[in-house]
């Protein structure tokens, strides 16, 4: 390991205009943060396989950056492994994705995650207002039905559309994403805004990791999440609330395509 030099030292006491020992000392403070930063995403980049502005992984399935190319390699993934039909898609708004399911899956619909929209809209919107602004949404996306949730959309870019333009446009052009889940019952509706099976498992990996500051080692890491992922997966083959109700409404609402699945 290499040492500063007494000229380089000069140098920096010379840059820097100390004027006391706390000076120095949160001088070199700073220096070590930003070496111990530098020294992580070093370890991370390596890790992961690529940098963090890089669109693609380095012999990895990992992407940071996802375009429509990548999606649609995972869309075609899902097919070659199994996967022969899909009725709904319930996602964000991820760029690129829309268009590789509509490739890959073009019968399927797109259902955009009401939570992340509205969070989305908030960024126009004042603080002072985001209360009462997420109120009003309240009877949108809580409608029976599409059109009682238009006249209230309507309603409510006329009460906020001046002030929050942007907020309401982003709802405006994604409506085709953000009305399909309109036409089900609640039963399905509740499936569709409570389950998340990839946030679940991220919570459970939380939820065991955070009690812990540090591991001895990377496999004791991996064996604690495979632990983990055991007693998730147990809730997985559990029978969701209301479920034969559930079933005669997807068979109605996509008929044919579930006949093979429910013989």
């Amino acid at each position: 390991m290499s040492t500063l030099s007494k000229e380089q030292i000069k140098a920096i006491v010379k840059g820097n205009n100390f004027q006391s020992v706390t000076d120095v000392t949160n001088y070199l403070k700073d220096i070590f943060k930003d070496i111990i930063q530098e020294l992580m995403e070093a370890e991370l980049e390596e890790k992961l396989g690529y940098a963090k502005e890089e669109r693609s992984a380095k012999n990895t399935d990992n992407c940071r950056n996802e375009s429509s190319k990548f999606w649609l390699g995972v869309m075609n993934d899902l097919k070659n492994r199994g996967v022969q039909d899909v009725m709904l898609f319930c996602v964000d708004g991820l760029t690129g994705l829309k268009e590789a399911i509509n490739a890959a899956f073009p019968m399927a619909e797109i259902q955009r995650c009401i939570i992340h929209q509205l969070r989305n809209s908030f960024k126009y919107v004042s603080c002072k207002d985001i209360k009462a602004f997420s109120n009003d949404f309240k009877n949108v996306y809580k409608a029976i039905n599409e059109e009682v949730a238009l006249e209230k959309f309507y309603e409510l870019k006329e009460k906020w559309g001046k002030s929050y333009p942007f907020a309401i446009r982003s709802w405006e052009n994604n409506w085709d994403v953000l009305s399909p889940f309109y036409k089900f019952p609640e039963e399905i509706r509740k499936i569709i805004y409570t389950t998340n099976v990839i946030e679940g498992l991220h919570r459970q990996y939380r939820k065991v990791t955070k009690s812990k500051t540090m591991f001895p080692s990377d496999d004791s890491l991996e064996k604690m999440l495979y632990m983990a992922s055991k007693n998730v997966i147990k809730k997985w083959t559990q029978r969701y609330k209301n479920w034969d109700r559930v079933l005669n409404q997807l068979i109605i609402q996509y008929p044919g395509r579930l006949d093979n699945y429910v013989s």
